[in-house]
């Protein structure tokens, strides 16, 4: 039974806690605080089919953290024996750490990683001590607050988060066996945290890997464009264990719908990052882009780095050409060695061909790429776009709104404009929408909008994110792409956009020409059948066309996304009712503005 919790604020913004999955469920992995030292010899496996680790290591289990506030963490440490004055890397998270809590890769049907490829005590989205203790490196893996024997609750991100990463560094940075400086690495959850801890500036804290990571809770996950989407953070809540509570941020959003300093609370504040950073991104998971992307925009030095990869982010965490580039940037900034980082192009972008292997790693010496323009598109009512207003049939197009869809790339109610692009055409950045709408059944409207890519046929096309040779060598039933899940951690299908139409107010103090940041601080509902200006982001692609293939552009009143999670399937429902109607043409020239790369 989950214990109560202590008074927590945000600013003047009680927060609301709910009990956590307990320990003792059997899910969670977890056998107790055990602290003590254990000698890994060479050769040692955590089970026969794991990985074997190379290097006698120093295993140490369960030590205590102590933060400023007299909580406890808990963490593990493994460095390789016989060793002194080594980096850090840490891996700081909720999820239970060194194989432990319920998250590992078997959730995804292991993402085409093998088992013999892990050593099994890595954290969930983290590295694999068995690897980098042969580079003479220590890992450290953290519980955070209240999370599988760390004292306190469980808390989501934000400032809070940041002050316990501080300390949590700071006191790693002055065990017996560290060289005093530590770096931050990880996915998702791991790599979220640190655009919090480093804001806060630690100062035993040398670098930073956020290896895909959303930077703003409200706007990027659980109410993008003001529409909430709940059943994957409810999920995920569901598999965070603790004999305490856990902040509810299902609870929170149902009280606190538009945006507040609670919310501020959760959006990373990446202009307070003064240690280099190399950042992760890509348009598999459809959940971290926008943040990856932004942090790197707003860190304020040029000792910043992005790559933009075309897999799956767990995927591309054990690949050897990825953990080689890990090393090269981590053995610069904690080791000092002389190697030549810093003349790593600033952006290296991977484009997606859906019916061809993608193009690795393009290199750029800015981003956004030089020589970008934004390509505006209008939306015509024979079903087409085109380049030119003059061109336009005007008219509207009505869909169906409330359909609740099965996320499986073949739901109903969707308008569909594309356009065949005479020569080879790369997209690389973010998207908008500029759509003139009404609803005459309702008062607000939730509209989704996609960017995707169909062949010289007319056929819309998905990526699979992972090697077909990769997912082979795990599931022996795959072997072509329509054996894929269709998962969007397996296929990626396009980049979206979304937004209520009663949160059409932008923060102009945010907003670039490129991305239109809403301020959720109002919701003005829309008369039924009164035309409003939408102005909808969409998340950053990166897609070459070959010419006589097809740019289109999708409407909808659902998502059309496919699930990050299969059994998600039947837990979606619409807010939506009767019909959205699109203008176009004329005074309401409906449009789409993609960013067009000269190469």
């Amino acid at each position: 039974m989950a214990s109560r919790t202590p008074e927590y604020t945000v600013g003047a913004i009680h927060v609301l806690h709910t009990p956590s999955s307990g320990l003792d469920d059997p899910r969670s992995n977890y056998d107790g605080i055990d602290s003590c030292t254990i000698n890994l010899p060479v050769g040692h496996k955590k089970e026969p089919d794991c990985r074997p680790f190379q290097v006698e290591t120093v295993f140490e289990k369960d030590i205590e953290i102590p933060m400023r506030d007299g909580t406890v963490l808990r963490g593990d440490v493994f460095r390789p024996a016989s060793k002194s004055n080594l980096p850090a890397i840490m891996m700081f998270s909720p999820y239970g750490k060194s194989g432990t809590g319920f998250f590992d890769l078997n959730i995804q049907g292991r993402v085409g990683i093998p088992r013999s490829a892990l050593s099994g005590y890595q954290s969930f989205e983290g590295f694999d001590p068995a690897e980098w203790v042969n580079h003479e490196y220590a890992i450290v893996n953290v519980n955070t607050r209240g999370a599988m024997g760390s004292q306190g609750t469980i808390r989501y991100w934000g400032t809070s988060e940041g002050r316990d990463g501080y300390d949590t560094v700071e006191h790693i940075a002055q065990l017996p066996w560290c060289s005093g400086r530590v770096a931050l690495a990880g996915n998702s959850w791991l790599a979220i945290t640190q655009w919090f801890v480093a804001a806060a500036s630690p100062p035993h804290l040398t670098c930073i890997l956020p290896l895909e990571g959303m930077s703003d809770l409200y706007r990027e996950m659980l109410c993008r464009g003001g529409a909430p989407d709940i059943p994957f953070l409810g999920l995920l809540g569901k598999a965070l264990f603790s004999d305490n509570e856990q902040e509810d941020i299902i609870a929170m959003v149902k009280k606190y719908p538009l945006f507040n300093e609670y919310w501020e609370d959760k959006r990373a504040k990446p202009h307070l990052i003064e240690c280099p950073a190399y950042v992760l991104a890509s348009m598999s998971t459809s959940l971290h882009a926008v943040g990856s992307i932004r942090c790197f925009e707003e860190i304020p030095h040029n000792k910043k780095w992005l790559r933009f990869h075309p897999t799956q982010e767990w995927h591309d965490l054990y690949q050897l050409d990825a953990i080689a580039d890990f090393k090269k940037f981590l053995d610069f900034y904690t080791k000092g060695v002389k190697n030549d980082w810093e003349q790593t192009p600033q952006a290296r972008i991977s484009v997606l061909r859906y019916n061809q292997p993608p193009i690795h790693n393009m290199p750029f010496s800015t981003w956004p790429p030089p020589k970008t323009t934004a390509s505006r598109f209008y939306l015509s009512n024979n079903s087409s776009l085109e380049r030119e207003k003059s061109s336009v049939i005007a008219g509207e197009q009505t869909y169906q709104s409330d359909i609740v869809p099965k996320r499986l790339d073949a739901d109903a109610g969707e308008l569909s404009f594309s356009y065949t692009v005479p020569e080879r055409t790369t997209l690389i950045g973010f998207s908008k929408a500029v759509l003139y709408m009404s609803c005459p059944d309702h008062n607000d409207m939730d509209v989704f909008v996609m960017v995707r890519k169909a062949d010289a046929h007319g056929n819309v096309l998905r990526h699979v994110n992972i090697p077909i040779a990769d997912l082979n060598a795990v599931d022996k039933s795959i072997v072509e792409a329509k054996d894929v899940e269709m998962v969007n951690t397996h296929q990626s299908v396009g980049s979206m956009g979304v937004l209520r139409a009663s949160h059409w107010k932008l923060d102009e103090s945010l907003s670039t020409e490129r991305w239109p940041v809403h301020a959720h601080t109002s919701e003005e509902k829309i008369s039924p059948g009164t035309v409003v200006k939408l102005e909808i982001g969409i998340w950053p692609a990166s897609i070459r066309f070959e010419a006589g293939e097809k740019l289109v552009f999708k409407a909808s009143g659902h998502n059309m996304r496919l699930l990050d999670y299969a059994q998600l399937r039947d837990a979606f429902t619409t807010g939506n009712k009767g019909r959205h109607v699109v203008l176009i043409g004329g005074e309401h020239a409906s449009y789409v503005e993609v960013p067009v790369v000269e190469l």
